[in-house]
């Protein structure tokens, strides 16, 4: 695997894992997402920063193995331009629903290249 694509990946890692950190800090509850301002602002730059890693990863290798990559592309653009239009319920949605499962195949995708 190329080393700039590894990189990517990790900087994805990364990111989860800081959400995984402020969601371990305080209630992992929607209503404390949406009253804590430094919170849901927190889980949004590291999403956009997902996003931002997506988009570069896609440019080098468009057919990589993740799951809705494109999608993750297009919240970071939501999470940028549509700044004055977020839903945090989506937001909120992503953590819980979404996270979990680019977290294993990005963990894959590393354990795989060290191989």
């Amino acid at each position: 695997m190329d080393e700039q694509i590894k990189k990517l990946l990790t900087d994805i890692l990364k990111s989860i894992n800081n959400i995984e950190l402020f969601c371990s800090s305080r209630p992992k509850d929607f209503r404390a997402f949406c009253e804590d301002l430094c919170f849901r602002s927190a889980v949004q730059w590291e999403i956009a920063i997902i996003g931002e890693a997506m988009n570069r990863i896609l440019k080098i290798y468009p057919d990589i193995q993740i799951t809705d990559a494109r999608r993750i592309v297009n919240t970071r653009n939501y999470l940028i331009h549509g700044y004055d239009s977020l839903r945090e319920d989506l937001i909120w949605a992503i953590v819980i629903n979404h996270l979990p499962l680019l977290q294993t195949e990005v963990q894959q995708l590393i354990d795989s290249s060290q191989k």
